[in-house]
């Protein structure tokens, strides 16, 4: 069983960085793959990208290609997202999950953790 904690959002203006961490324990980090999603107000939830276990990353999002990267460091069983030149439309709630490859099924996930973006 792995447990996945996400920290890092908040308020932030429109052009502001943020970086979301996911920390994970429970399991063999390193062995799972890792993706982000997120799921704006009123809509369905969204793939951002994923990250395998040797640092290898995908991210197939046209919204966010070029602004948001992944990454992770094995040693701290940790998964980040960097999210640069935040619009309004970024506005939601962000959710890691661990899954045994990037483009199959999730099996673990985060509770999620909001970012709101202010115009």
């Amino acid at each position: 069983q792995v447990q996945l904690v996400e920290s890092g959002g908040g308020l932030v203006q429109a052009g502001d960085s943020l970086r979301l961490s996911c920390a994970a324990s429970g399991g063999t980090f390193s062995s799972y793959a890792m993706g982000w999603f997120r799921r704006p107000p009123g809509k369905e939830r969204e793939f951002l990208g994923g990250i395998i276990g040797s640092g290898s990353s995908a991210s197939p999002a046209a919204s966010v290609k070029g602004r948001f990267t992944i990454s992770r460091d094995n040693a701290k069983n940790t998964v980040y997202l960097q999210m640069n030149s935040l619009n309004p439309e970024d506005t939601a709630v962000y959710y890691c999950a661990a899954g045994r490859s990037i483009w199959g099924i999730y099996d673990y996930w985060g509770q999620g953790t909001q970012v709101t973006v202010s115009s």
